[in-house]
This record gives structure tokens, C-alpha cells and sequence, in this order.
């Protein structure tokens, strides 16, 4: 029965080969109806009637000759079709579908035929089992096919996305020129995009001032333009000026910073564009057929917007284009609101080059074994121009770090040349390691000084900071603030959330901090609050810009700071962008200043820690305790140098301080030992007499040493000294550790 069912049907696609046309008429129409969406795409709806013809065609040729399933080969009209699909960027799950859709609705058919035409309902099920077992191999090797020829194609688009991209890079902000920086845009973009392109900016972004536009359209001033030879000239030639209707297409792009494709004819040309009686004519002439418009916006502001032109000589542009338009636009958006920053704050910077102290920035190293940060600044909208908040990230000792948010009272140059001060104040006040209360009462008497120093008339100076030490060691928090408002704690998932929830939520909560007053009223206490955080937490820092507003009281202001943490996705940078986006839609009233610090917790096997007691005789156990935990460390190499140290800060300890003694070593980016003991008498570097016996450790340890000092507690004090780990050693300490 198998071989007559294979002969009923080779006689059955021999008589269906004349009637071929019609079941591609069957087959396209379902396709049509199930999936419109496809047929949008001129090329895509030309070739997919021809595609359709060669399968079915193929289709009743290996059935009326009863050919070898291995020797299936998708027709060359079917690849093309899924060569265009993943040209315009459509799914690949659309193209399997089309695939399901036509194998499905042609073995419909051929059932059809077949019962209609057969002689017994024996010979019905032989057809229909040998017709499907035949009809699913042929659909599995030509989607395969199909879908190779695809992927292919997406390959070699994506591969071609980023040599523009790249080569946009390299082209678009070579120079510090805004005009320049522009015309480089254009000139990418009617290169590889686009016949027409144009470039136009914010007349608000241009001024030196650099403030917000005012109520009402906005005024754009047309930069750059590049153009084919055969396009016309645009409406607005280059320098001019000229503004776009409220309710207009670009408009709402400059509003919203969401890009537009736009499809336009000959006889349906948007009168925002036809800006002319003649320019209409002449558009009509050309022909468009495709717009994209893209908005210039960089660190949340509009800068301007690019349009994109296509004639209807090329084809519309698609989805992937628009992105890659968005991704040249973007960059240079950014090269572009850099040159203006250049150009605008050339003289406020000398200014302030002369009135901020000099400061070192030191290495960061340590702060990123102990956090990893991310922050935000976004001055105000104001003519007040720059203001006084400023934030902080300080390495500190025993891998610690310290996180700093501060506001002065006032915008100008004036809070901001004591922004500067202050800040400087406490990275000096950090690096001698008091405690965040002692801190800030310096700094409070730092605030006073400045203020017998100004002159009479002058506004007199107030500021408000917090200022927090992490140790990733014990993962305590000891924080005191100066009127400033508490951080948020984000709290890392627990054990019963959803790992693979992209946005699962988190517990926030602000930690109970007593608030000391503002800096610069004298006299009055400030206190320091301690608490534990689990490794990944995050502590959330910012300045009041971004709470208060005349919208709204500052409670709801913080509900809302939390309901947005407690959704916070995985990334830092997606957080502070979330949270700017949540609590300030419009133009900051203030200046805003945001750190992000997620917390870390150095491994138990990368500290050592001995209780020593106060006997001479232990110096030498515990160069034997080090020297055996840089073997397990595989730092052997710094056996010599470590001991040498832990022997004079030893010794040191237990003849100048107290008990209870305590040895501890570090294994970080930097080798850290320390010396504790119960003793509130600092060591100080001095220099030894020929004839004195003693003296030298201290010297002997700063020259052998990257970095040294002492730390104050409430139990006494720590003495650490500081090595760097060679190159050669990091890789093998890593391994071990």
C-alpha cells in the first residue's frame, strides 16, 4: 500500500502542476491575513509572491517524482525572502512563522485534493501518512536553510552597524569646535544614512549663559547640512534661524528627546518642511519618501535635532536604521554639548582656577575593593549658573573608604570657589582618619574661619555635608551628617527573591542618623551613627536638589526616592538615571548632587589577625605568622619587607603602648599591615641622633613603605604601613586568594 500511495501521489502533484497559480493565490492570501505586519516593506512584499511560487513548485516536483528528501534545497527566491526580513530587521520568529503558515496551509490543500480524488478511505490514510512524513521533512530542511540564510544576512548588517559606528567615532568630535562637531555629523549621516542631512541646535544651548529656553516655541539655529549633488537646498540655510510649530512633529521630538520615522510623499509633504511656496515645489520635484528625525540631547538636556532625508529613489528607512541613527546622534550629541561646556565655561573655569585650592586626586584602587559608585550632577536651570554641591569618594585606610556629600548654601562663583575649599578641607581632614563626628566639627571650624575671613557685605557662608566610612573588613557604616538629610539603604536581594528578576525588589530604608547642625554655627555637637551592611547594599547619597520642590512636600519626595530604589535595576548607572528621571521630570530648581555606592565585602581569607601579647619575646612569632601568611597569599617575594615592618610595629606597640595588641594583615590591590594596641599616644617621625638607640623604626618604615599613619578609635589607636604588590605578584595572589 506504501508504493501506492507514493503513485496516487505523484499522479496527484502531476495534476496539481497546472493549477500552481491558484494555490499560490491560497497560500498568500492566509498570509496576509495572519501576518500583515510583514507586508509593510515594498521589497519584502515583491519577492514573497515568487518565493511562495518555487516552493510549491518544488513542493509537486519531489512528489511527482518521488525524489530523495536529502536532496531538499530551498528555492532562491525563499532565501532572498528571509535575506530581506533581516535586512529590515524582522524577528526571526516571524520568519518561522511564515514558514509554518505556507508548509501548513499547502498540506491543507494536498489533503484536500487527496480525499477528494482517492478511490478508498484505505488509500486516504496510506496518502495522508506518507504525505505528512514527507511534507514535515521538506519544511524542517528548507527552515533550516532559511534560517541560516538569515542569520547570514543579520551578521552582516550588525557587522556593518558597527564599522559606521566606529568610524562615526572616529569622525564625529575631532576638534572642540561646536560647528565643526556638527557639519561632522552631517557629513557621517549623508554618507551612510541618509541623501539629506541636517543639523540644528538650540539657540538657549548656544548661549553663553546656558540656560533653558524660554515658554513658547522653541528657536533652533541650523548648524550643518550635507547633502547629495541632485538634493535640493534646504529651506534654512546654514546660520540662520527658525522655529518649528508647538504641535509639529520636531517639535515633539525636542520635547519628549524620542526619536521619529516618518513615511512622506510627494503630495502630502508636512507644511513644517515646505517652510516655502518655492522650497514645496521643489521638495515635490525630488520626491521623498523617508524622514528621521533624532534629538541632540546629552546629560539629560536637549541640545537640538538631526534630520535624517531619503528620496524615493532609496528605500524607507527601517527600525535598525533609526537605532543606528539614535547611536551617531548620541555620540555626537555628547561631542557636541562638550565643545559648547568649552567654549561657555572657558572663563568661569579661570575663575575658579584661581580661587579653588590645589588638590591631588589620590588612587582609587582601595575605594573600588570597598565600593563601586556611580553619580550624577545636574546644576541648576537658573541664571545663578554654578552652584555649591559637590560629592566624594576617598580611599582610606585598612581598605576603608569614605563617601562624601556636601552642599554650600548659594549658587555663583562664590559657592562654588567654597565648594572647592571645603572640599579640599576634607579630603585633608580624611587623610589624617578621624572619626566622621571629629571630622565635621573640624570642618565646622574650617566654616567659621572662611567666614571672619569674607568681606562685609558678602553673603555669609553656610553648608550642610555628611560624611560616611565603610570598612569592607567588619562591613560596618559609621556616618555623622552637618544638616544634611540621611542617605537611603538599599538592601540586596535576599535568598528567597527571583535571581533572574531583572528589577526584583529591594527593602529601603533610611538609617536612623541624629542630624548635627549646618556647618558654620560653632559650638554645637555632631554624632556618629554605626551600622552593619550586607555585601551589595547600597548606600544612596544626595543632595537636597533632588528631593524639594515646590510641587511637592519633601515626605512624598522621599516615598517616591524609595518606591524608585526598591525597583532599581541591577546597574548603577540605570539607578541614578531612574532616580533623576522619577524626582526631577522637568529642570532642576537646584543643584543636584547623587552617589550611588554598592558595597562590598573583602573575603575572611584575605585578612589575618593575631592577638599578641605585650611581651618582647612575641616579636619574633609574629614575623613568623606574617612570613607564613604571604606563603598562603603566594607573596612570598615580600617576606623580607613585611617582616621588617610588623617587627617595628611591634616592637613599637609594646613598648610605647598598651594591651590589649593586635597584629592584622590585608590582601587587597595593596599589602596592608596594622598595629593596634590600647594606647592613644600617636608616634611621630623624627629624626635619630648618631648616638640614640632607637628612633629609626618609624623612618625605616616610611622609606620601605608606599604609604603610613595612624588612626585614632575609641579604644586607642592602629598604626598601618602600606606596600605595593608588583605586577608580577598580582596574578599569583589573585589565584591564591
Amino acid at each position: 500500500m506504501g508504493t501506492d500511495a507514493h503513485v496516487f501521489l505523484s499522479d496527484l502533484a502531476r495534476g496539481l502542476v497546472p493549477r500552481a497559480d491558484e494555490l499560490v493565490d491560497v497560500v498568500l492570501r492566509h498570509l496576509l491575513d495572519e501576518l500583515p505586519e510583514v507586508w509593510k516593506y515594498e521589497d519584502i512584499a515583491s519577492v514573497a509572491p515568487v518565493a511562495l511560487s518555487e516552493h510549491i513548485a518544488a513542493v509537486l516536483d519531489f512528489l511527482e517524482r518521488d525524489l530523495d528528501m536529502t536532496k531538499v534545497r530551498t528555492p532562491p527566491a525563499a532565501i532572498e525572502f528571509a535575506r530581506r526580513l533581516a535586512e529590515h530587521g524582522v524577528p526571526i520568529s516571524k520568519l518561522l512563522r511564515v514558514h509554518r503558515l505556507v508548509h501548513a496551509r499547502l498540506l491543507d490543500q494536498l489533503y484536500t485534493e487527496s480525499v477528494r480524488v482517492a478511490g478508498s478511505q484505505e488509500l486516504i490514510n496510506a496518502t495522508t501518512l506518507t504525505l505528512s512524513a514527507m511534507a514535515f521533512e521538506y519544511a524542517d530542511r528548507t527552515a533550516e536553510q532559511a534560517v541560516a540564510a538569515y542569520q547570514r544576512e543579520r551578521d552582516r548588517w550588525l557587522q556593518r552597524r558597527l564599522i559606521v559606528i566606529n568610524e562615526a567615532g572616529t569622525r564625529i568630535g575631532t576638534t572642540l569646535d561646536t560647528a565643526r562637531t556638527a557639519r561632522e555629523l552631517a557629513d557621517v549621516g549623508a554618507d551612510h544614512l541618509a541623501d539629506l542631512v541636517t543639523v540644528d541646535l538650540l539657540c538657549s544651548a548656544l548661549q553663553e549663559e546656558g540656560t533653558y529656553p524660554a515658554a513658547g516655541p522653541a528657536t533652533l539655529r541650523r548648524i550643518a547640512q550635507a547633502a547629495s549633488d541632485s538634493s535640493p537646498a534646504p529651506a534654512v540655510v546654514t546660520g540662520q534661524t527658525h522655529t518649528y510649530p508647538e504641535d509639529s512633529e520636531p517639535a515633539q521630538v525636542l520635547a519628549t528627546g524620542q526619536p521619529l520615522r516618518l513615511r512622506i510623499t510627494s503630495t502630502d509633504i508636512p507644511p513644517w518642511l515646505a517652510m516655502s511656496a518655492d522650497h514645496e515645489l521643489a521638495l515635490r520635484a525630488l520626491g521623498l519618501r523617508s524622514m528621521l528625525l533624532v534629538p541632540l540631547w546629552a546629560r539629560g538636556n536637549p541640545l537640538g535635532l538631526a534630520q535624517f532625508v531619503r528620496r524615493e529613489t532609496a528605500e524607507p528607512f527601517d527600525d535598525d536604521e533609526l537605532l543606528l541613527a539614535q547611536e551617531i546622534a548620541s555620540r555626537a550629541a555628547v561631542n557636541i554639548d562638550n565643545a559648547r561646556r568649552y567654549t561657555q565655561e572657558r572663563s568661569t573655569a579661570l575663575t575658579l582656577q584661581r580661587s579653588l585650592l590645589p588638590h591631588h586626586v589620590p588612587d582609587e584602587s582601595a575605594a573600588e575593593t570597598a565600593v563601586e559608585t556611580a553619580s550624577r550632577y545636574l546644576p541648576s536651570g537658573s541664571r545663578a549658573g554654578v552652584g555649591g554641591d559637590w560629592f566624594d569618594v576617598i580611599p582610606l585606610s585598612g581598605a576603608r573608604v569614605a563617601l562624601v556629600v556636601g552642599d554650600v548654601i548659594g549658587h555663583g562663583l562664590h559657592a562654588a570657589a567654597t565648594m572647592g575649599r571645603l572640599r579640599t578641607a576634607v579630603r585633608t581632614l580624611a587623610d589624617i582618619d578621624l572619626t566622621p563626628d571629629e571630622l565635621l566639627t573640624h570642618l565646622d571650624d574650617v566654616v567659621i574661619r572662611l567666614q571672619r575671613e569674607e568681606e562685609r557685605g558678602t553673603d555669609e557662608i553656610s553648608a550642610t555635608c555628611l560624611y560616611a566610612v565603610y570598612d569592607p573588613v567588619s562591613r560596618t557604616c559609621s556616618m555623622a551628617s552637618a544638616g544634611h538629610l540621611p542617605p537611603a539603604v538599599v538592601s540586596p536581594p535576599t535568598a528567597d527573591d527571583d535571581a533572574g528578576a531583572s528589577h526584583a525588589s529591594h527593602a529601603v530604608h533610611f538609617p536612623e542618623l541624629p542630624i548635627g547642625p549646618p556647618l558654620g554655627l560653632g559650638g554645637l555637637p555632631f554624632e556618629t551613627a554605626q551600622f552593619e551592611l550586607l555585601p551589595g547594599s547600597r548606600l544612596v547619597l544626595y543632595t537636597d536638589g533632588l528631593v524639594q520642590s515646590r510641587s511637592r512636600d519633601l515626605e512624598t519626595a522621599l516615598a517616591l526616592l524609595r518606591d524608585v530604589l526598591a525597583r532599581a535595576p541591577a546597574s548603577l548607572e540605570e539607578t541614578c538615571d531612574k532616580l533623576l528621571s522619577a524626582l526631577l521630570p522637568g529642570r532642576p530648581a537646584d543643584d543636584v548632587a547623587l552617589l550611588v555606592a554598592q558595597t562590598a565585602a573583602l573575603d575572611a581569607d584575605h585578612v589575618a589577625t593575631w592577638d599578641l601579647p605585650s611581651d618582647p619575646a612575641v616579636v619574633s612569632k609574629a614575623r613568623t605568622h606574617a612570613s607564613d601568611q604571604l606563603t598562603a597569599w603566594g607573596l612570598e617575594e615580600l617576606a623580607f619587607t613585611t617582616e621588617l615592618l610588623v617587627s617595628e610595629l611591634v616592637t613599637n606597640a609594646i613598648r610605647y603602648g598598651k594591651s590589649p595588641i593586635q597584629l592584622r594583615m590585608i590582601l587587597q590591590s595593596a599589602l596592608t599591615c596594622e598595629v593596634s594596641d590600647a594606647s592613644s599616644t600617636a608616634p611621630h617621625l623624627r629624626r635619630a641622633r648618631v648616638s640614640d638607640e632607637g628612633g629609626r623604626g618609624l623612618l625605616l618604615v616610611a622609606q620601605l613603605t608606599e604609604h603610613w599613619g595612624t588612626r585614632h578609635n575609641r579604644e586607642g589607636k592602629v598604626i598601618w604601613a602600606e606596600q605595593l604588590i608588583p605586577a608580577s605578584l598580582t596574578e599569583q595572589s589573585s589565584a591564591v586568594g
